[in-house]
């Protein structure tokens, strides 16, 4: 599989595409005015205690305060994976007032960016990533990725850093062994462990010297975490098209990861670096709620707040055997376009998934299959169950960032974010309804509606009836004014 990372660098934003065999599989966007935070250390106050929820509001110094839960104020109990999760299975958690009180001054690193109305998640268990490690101060502990699956590798990179620890008088912390460590030299790993420990250091002291709020620790811009966390050996190419970004780069490549010299390229093309591979136009359709299938179906995304579902719909596409092949090819073909979707959009939280309904158990147990495999490649956590009675799949997929979609939109201010407007004919009568009522609570001598182009043309049109019927009914005149700015929803009933 041929792998490439383009990156375009501008004074407002960064942007990263992950290309694999010619086709978009991931995007990234940082915008110079609203960066996000996760990975941030921040030294915070406490602002409010929650006790009926177990949790606090603390002040990092954003917009709104941040949310931090009992479990997060816990020490942590790894679970080797690349980014450690606060323990595993359940546990009992403490009177948060045992742990926080209003005012206090609190370390604190942010997991997931503001998403929404929601504030900032933050966890006190920090953990400070390089290329290889990531170092947990005040965690007696050493994991490893699940994804280094050779068990002789496994204990060769974990005897490694157990012996440079037991070596030291003092080690401030456990680590996480992350999968790009596969393969790497014990000198490697170790200078990785020797810059981690000096970075912590670091961190301690300007934790000392500034006052709550703070940001003490301030992760790498994106076109540096690109090189840490997505280049691979499969990756033939990194391209980028700012010559300040590529020296920048350069220099984190030559100090950090030497072996990947050769393959990072300064990019001066006149074709912008992102009509590669048509990067542009699959941003563009990576907005839209239907996805094509290349047989003729189709798959519908739609995201709210609280999940987001997958529907799959044969469309165009008739097949040629019979109708139960012919929903096993689209499911298939759904599984693999999902799992794609899913990471181009960058979709977290809990997803289900209403593949078409297989009667054959063994359809059912391929397609399941399929979208387990096609979401190896991703990047992100993900946990999915089988598919239960009703030809749903459950899935979550841990999320910390906004989702493409979120980045770059925003709710429709015509509207609200719906999806959907209401009719013409709709607002006609609501407009009806709104001459009754105010012509019961008011005195005129007649009325003006103002409304816009499409719902003024019905009023004169196919409701001319209704209106007349209307002013015969209240025993006074209504006008009609075309306000071109006016959305379809909006209407003014004005007194003459």
């Amino acid at each position: 599989m041929s792998e490439e990372i383009l990156i375009n660098v501008t004074p407002v934003e960064t942007r990263v595409a992950l290309v694999e065999n010619g086709m978009l599989q991931e995007a990234y966007v940082e915008r110079t005015s609203r960066k996000g935070i996760v990975g941030n250390i921040f030294k915070g106050k406490v602002v409010r205690v929650l006790p009926g929820m177990e949790a606090a509001f603390v002040d990092i110094g954003l917009e709104r305060a941040a949310f931090i839960h009992a479990s997060d104020v816990l020490p942590v109990e790894g679970d080797g994976a690349d980014n450690p999760e606060p323990g595993n299975g359940p546990r009992p958690v403490p009177d948060i007032r045992t742990l926080l009180r209003e005012g206090q001054s609190l370390v604190v690193q942010v997991t997931k960016d503001p998403i929404g109305t929601k504030g900032a998640r933050l966890t006190t268990q920090l953990s400070i990533p390089s290329r290889y490690l990531v170092f947990m101060p005040g965690v007696h502990h050493i994991g490893i990725s699940q994804r280094i699956e050779d068990d002789d590798e496994r204990t060769r990179l974990k005897t490694t850093v157990e012996s440079r620890i037991a070596s030291q008088e003092h080690c401030a912390g456990g680590f996480i062994i992350r999968t790009a460590a596969e393969g790497v030299t014990p000198d490697d790993l170790l200078a990785d462990m020797a810059y981690l420990q000096r970075l912590n250091q670091s961190i301690i002291d300007r934790i000392e010297q500034v006052k709550a709020p703070a940001i003490v620790y301030q992760d790498l811009p994106l076109f540096i975490r690109t090189i840490r966390d997505l280049i691979r050996p499969q990756t033939e190419k990194v391209r980028i098209d700012s010559r300040e970004s590529h020296q920048r780069v350069m220099e984190f490549v030559n100090e950090f990861v030497t072996e990947f010299q050769d393959k990072v390229e300064y990019y001066p093309g006149e074709r912008p670096i992102f009509d590669l591979y048509s990067v542009e136009d699959e941003i563009q359709k990576a907005l839209s709620r239907k996805v094509q299938l290349k047989s003729g179906g189709y798959v519908i995304i739609d995201q709210t707040e609280a999940m987001t579902t997958i529907d799959i719909n044969t469309g165009a596409f008739v097949g040629h055997r019979n109708l139960e092949e012919t929903i096993f090819k689209t499911n298939l073909e759904a599984a693999r376009a999902i799992s794609r979707q899913l990471r181009l959009r960058n979709l977290g939280g809990i997803i289900i998934i209403d593949f078409i309904d297989m009667d054959d158990p063994e359809h059912q147990r391929q397609v399941h299959r399929m979208l387990e495999k096609m979401l190896e490649r991703d990047h992100a956590k993900t946990k999915i169950t089988g598919v239960s009675e009703l030809g749903l799949v459950e899935m979550t997929r841990k999320r910390t960032t906004e989702s493409l979609g979120q980045i770059l939109c925003e709710p429709c201010p015509i509207c609200d974010g719906r999806g959907f407007l209401k009719t013409a004919e709709t607002v006609c009568y609501e407009v009806f309804r709104e001459i009754l009522r105010v012509n019961r609570a008011y005195e005129a001598e007649s009325y003006l509606v103002m409304a816009s182009q499409k719902v003024v043309d019905r009023l004169v049109d196919e409701e001319a009836d209704n209106v007349a019927d209307l002013e015969s009914f209240i025993g006074k005149s209504i006008r009609f004014q075309v306000e071109p700015f006016y959305s379809q929803e909006q209407y003014d009933v004005v007194l003459l």
